[in-house]
């Protein structure tokens, strides 16, 4: 009994402190966008704040295997919007978040776009379960009000020889609230 007092409140202290740092977490529903609206559900991202960065803690299903560029767009909306007589699905996102006015894509470690995150790999079976880091976001809520987006294509993390890293259609978005 001696034991379980002199270790049962430090270990107790220790589970809400992970506890509490989890409610801190920014869960974002991801589903597929359409030139019509936000479709089907294709899972969620859980964004968690680590000592190397933004942690973007991936599960999910439905995507075309491969690379996929993964950004932060600047905003909240994930609708899709018509630009030049084109439907844009998930064009009311925007761009990709530059909150420092950069004008260029450089990657997650690059002096380019802050939403610039690292590529996203979906395995054979359509799935991506994986943690990915971007190390120039250092403050979670920073990202509350921005949208995340999954491009159709890779990401070479450069403007050419296509703009934006060659990233493509967008597919997939989810709200950062």
């Amino acid at each position: 009994m001696a034991g379980f007092i002199r270790w049962g409140v430090p270990f107790a202290a220790v589970l809400l402190a992970v506890s509490v740092a989890r409610a801190e977490d920014l869960t974002v529903s991801m589903a597929m966008t359409t030139p019509t609206g936000v479709g089907e559900k294709i899972g969620d991202i859980v964004i968690r704040q680590s000592a190397s960065g933004a942690m973007f803690v991936l599960n999910l299903k439905d995507l075309a295997p491969g690379p996929h560029g993964f950004h932060v767009h600047d905003n909240p909306d994930c609708n899709p919007t018509t630009v030049k007589e084109t439907v844009v699905a998930g064009g009311a996102a925007g761009g990709h978040w530059d909150s420092d006015h950069t004008g260029k894509h450089a990657g997650p470690a690059g002096a380019g776009h802050i939403g610039d995150l690292p590529v996203l790999i979906a395995q054979a079976d359509g799935t991506a379960v994986q943690s990915l880091v971007a190390p120039r976001i250092r403050d979670i809520s920073v990202l509350k009000g921005h949208a995340l987006m999954l491009h159709k294509n890779g990401d070479n993390y450069s403007d050419e020889p296509a703009p934006l890293g060659g990233g493509g259609p967008r597919f997939a978005c989810g709200v950062i609230q």
